[in-house]
């Protein structure tokens, strides 16, 4: 989040940001303790992910927000390692569902153990994280489970896709709002709930983090359309070659029934992607190509003035907040999300 940037520049913003890094310490060590498990291959396969990396996104917006209240206390750390576990098993999940090969990096769970193997991890972790909510009380219990039952749903909606009258577009949003709006609005909660904070800011926080979720899915697919796969992380057109619908091409479907440019884009992407999913070769050169043009195209524009939408309604969603350091980070947190395609 670049809190340690100029951005603080106060004695008391600078203890601000040395109290979010002790606190994410305590979480990344309590994190080791907590996914450590008796069984030898259980234990390999639900650190895998964990030891590959990840930004810690989630447990340090708990952190930041604890702030308005006693800060990092020993219930915001477990809350915070809670929600990070709790993601982590999702990914397990999604990779399974979306066939995926890669996860930060390294081959996904179910390219090294099979399906079951990272399935049932997911279930284990899922499990971890519900023990160490159990000991926060019945809110935290409860917020636990509404929001392990909107990644539910919107893993359901995602795979069943839009019905007949919906809007696809809408669905699409929706489906984000569930999969990744609802945790990290989960993460602002408890940094509320169990600091002490004022209660009337749980609101404010939680729909902060519901919004931001959605701006960082749809910045997400603009920056698959990348050409600077060192900067990434990923092939440029990776989710396009997995046929996953992101919001440009979405866009660009719907503009085909009535511009010529755009239907004959559509089809070159449509054959990419039969040609990849058939296994047969996919030329690197006309996928390049392809990939040059739709970042190219209005749409992608458009999905990046509509992630930019998202995020300015998350800080929007701040009023009620004192001005202080955690505003101006919630703040400057929004207009880094959606600097990441830039």
């Amino acid at each position: 989040m670049g809190l340690a940037e100029k951005l603080f520049s106060s004695a008391s913003e600078r203890r601000f940001v040395a109290a979010i890094d002790a606190g994410l310490d305590r979480v990344e060590e309590g994190l080791l303790v907590e996914m450590a498990f008796g069984d030898d291959l259980a234990d390999v396969t639900s650190r895998y992910l964990l030891s590959a990396g990840g930004k810690r996104i989630r447990p340090t917006l708990a952190l930041l927000i604890s702030q308005l209240g006693d800060g990092a206390t020993d219930a915001v750390v477990a809350a915070a390692q809670a929600v990070e576990i709790t993601h982590l098993a999702s990914l397990y999940h999604d990779d399974v569902m979306d066939e995926a090969t890669m996860r930060r990096g390294v081959p996904s769970a179910q390219s090294r153990w099979g399906n079951n193997v990272a399935i049932l991890t997911g279930d284990l972790l899922f499990a971890r994280a519900s023990t160490i909510v159990a000991d926060l009380g019945h809110d935290a219990i409860k917020l636990q489970a509404q929001t392990f039952e909107r990644l539910c749903l919107g893993q359901l909606h995602e795979t069943i896709g839009p019905r007949e009258g919906d809007d696809p577009i809408d669905h699409y949003l929706d489906v984000l709002s569930d999969k990744t709006g609802s945790l990290i609005s989960m993460s602002a909660k408890v940094g509320v709930m169990f600091s002490g904070a004022p209660r009337e800011y749980l609101g404010p926080v939680a729909s902060f983090g519901e919004k931001i979720g959605v701006a960082f899915q749809l910045v997400d697919d603009v920056i698959d359309l990348s050409p600077q796969p060192e900067e990434t992380g990923k092939r440029a057109g990776t989710d396009l070659l997995a046929g996953v619908e992101t919001l440009p091409l979405m866009y660009l479907r719907r503009e085909a029934q009535t511009d010529v440019d755009s239907a004959a884009l559509l089809s070159e992407i449509e054959a990419n992607v039969r040609a990849a999913t058939a296994g047969g070769q996919v030329d690197e050169a006309d996928l390049a190509e392809t990939v040059r043009q739709l970042r190219e195209h209005d749409v992608t524009r458009r999905t990046h003035d509509e992630a930019r939408r998202w995020a300015t309604a998350a800080v929007d969603a701040l009023g009620p907040l004192p001005h202080g350091p955690v505003k101006k980070a919630l703040t400057r947190f929004a207009e880094r999300v959606v600097e990441r395609s830039s």
